[in-house]
């Protein structure tokens, strides 16, 4: 749960950093792939050293569907923003929890404890507050595209989780050079290189947060349901806004504000139970 949560806490600057960036969408898909695999492949040399090759073997097929579905999760997210509001795409992206919760007990025959079916839905609700007041503003596409970054997320989560014998940190290489590949077609090459200090905050998502954070998330589910990462996940979308709010003052709404609280309440309220739950004799 701890490496986990500190993953997610590395990526919460990632929206930050877009804003900072402001590259057209595709370009920065590029550019966040091809650096994501380079930094995740550089961690990997660092872990590994001669056997690097051997890591990158060792996922094999399941490897591989990760990346997929890591991929596809940030495609239909690109989709989902161009097609309907960011408030329909938040909450039905909260949504990730609890189908990866239902794809857990699918495929893995695992149980899922009450206190993280609460948390689930407590999540759900904050997020719903969260978004409150554009909620419904969406069209059909935009929605089913969220709903496919929800699956994709899920369905990674659970594969991780299934795999958790095996080190997948490298799937999550595999899976940004497949992001690059298939956003470079559409990418705006007249401006792809971004002047001056965005060039800086390019490196640091790409060198540093994506490979740290993901490493980190890729983790968890090694110990953790697969539901429980996906909640844990959620603590990104709360707090990212606050970074963006601290450092251009683009202040996020009281109802953000209130919904964000709900959603650290319940996970800090989860968090408590599991590790109660874990100390009873």
């Amino acid at each position: 749960m701890l490496l986990t949560t500190l993953g997610v806490l590395i990526l919460t600057p990632d929206t930050l950093l877009v804003r900072l960036v402001d590259l057209d969408p595709f370009s920065l898909l590029v550019w966040r792939g091809l650096l994501q695999a380079l930094g995740t492949t550089a961690i990997l040399f660092i872990l590994y050293r001669g056997r690097t090759w051997e890591s990158f073997h060792a996922v094999g097929r399941r490897g591989l569907l990760a990346a997929g579905f890591f991929t596809g999760s940030t495609f239909f997210f690109i989709l989902a923003l161009h097609a309907t509001s960011v408030a329909n795409t938040l909450v039905i992206i909260a949504a990730a929890p609890l189908c990866a919760a239902l794809m857990s007990r699918i495929f893995l025959g695992e149980s899922i404890a009450g206190r993280t079916w609460a948390a689930i839905f407590g999540a759900l609700a904050g997020i719903a507050i969260l978004a409150w007041n554009d909620l419904g503003a969406g069209q059909f596409w935009g929605n089913l595209f969220a709903l496919a970054v929800a699956f994709c997320l899920a369905g990674n989560f659970t594969i991780l989780r299934h795999s958790k014998a095996v080190n997948m940190i490298p799937s999550m290489a595999i899976g940004g050079i497949m992001v690059a590949v298939l956003a470079l077609p559409f990418a705006d090459f007249t401006a792809i290189v971004p002047p001056g200090p965005r060039f800086g905050y390019l490196l640091l998502m790409g060198l540093v947060v994506l490979p740290l954070s993901f490493a980190l998330i890729t983790l968890g589910p090694r110990s953790l349901p697969a539901a429980e990462v996906a909640l844990i996940l959620l603590l990104e979308t709360v707090l990212g806004p606050l970074w963006v709010w601290l450092a251009i003052e683009e202040y996020p709404g009281d109802w953000s504000l209130i919904g964000g609280g709900v959603v650290v309440l319940t996970l800090v309220a989860h968090a408590l139970a599991a590790n109660g739950k874990s100390r009873s004799p």
